[in-house]
């Protein structure tokens, strides 16, 4: 299937299934699709905060909001100098995909703010129990962490049984992200995907986008 044919709906059965799609770079035409022989996953129930963040929580100098403006995070996502990468995988074609899903209520954003500016978030895609995180970006100290520690909070409230962090790397590694073989992944993903999280998430569901 080309991008340009590409639906929601097959990019949301393409989740269910395993894999995710990136591009090369933020000005690639083109998806990859990617099936890792190992996936990164946090699990929610030994989520380890970091005794530094810990301290810096109690004093959080920033407001947490949820689904307000997705659209603002997935760009600055896509922004290498505020998700603080050498290159982003989020093009154009993967922003207007990601911000059909949410329209439709199955991306969501964590939304970080000091005052009226919007200085860190995560987006990520919700499916049954699994939550597939994409990507996080911050633009002041701590703040993709604090958007991190939240969505974690919010998952377990809900009773969700995943969160997909796709690989392993040293940022995650402080917060306990496991390295499993695909195969582990899958049974995950299979009992995840049959989950009914509690609508108390306050993340819209289809259904209310529906009504």
């Amino acid at each position: 299937m080309s991008d340009a044919l590409l639906t929601t709906e097959a990019l949301l059965a393409a989740y269910a299934s395993g894999y995710f799609p990136m591009a090369d770079s933020r000005d690639a035409k083109e998806l990859h699709w990617y099936y890792p022989v190992r996936r990164g996953v946090l699990p929610l129930d030994t989520f380890h905060v970091p005794r530094s963040l810990q301290k810096f929580l109690r004093h959080n100098p920033y407001r947490v909001t949820f689904d307000r403006v997705f659209e603002q995070v997935i760009h600055a996502c896509a922004d290498m100098r505020s998700a603080k990468r050498k290159e982003s995988w989020i093009n154009d074609r993967i922003i207007a995909l990601y911000c059909e899903l949410a329209e439709q209520g199955y991306a969501h954003s964590v939304e970080c703010w000091k005052g009226e500016e919007l200085v860190g978030g995560l987006y990520g895609v919700s499916l049954g129990g699994a939550f597939f995180g994409e990507s996080m970006f911050s633009v002041a100290g701590n703040a993709s962490k604090v958007a991190l520690v939240f969505l974690v909070e919010r998952l377990r409230q809900a009773g969700y049984r995943l969160l997909d962090t796709q690989y392993v790397n040293d940022h995650l590694l402080q917060f306990g992200v496991k390295e499993i073989p695909r195969s582990d992944y899958l049974s995950l993903l299979e009992k995840a995907l049959k989950a009914s999280p509690n609508p108390s998430t306050r993340f819209l569901t289809p259904s209310d986008i529906r009504s």
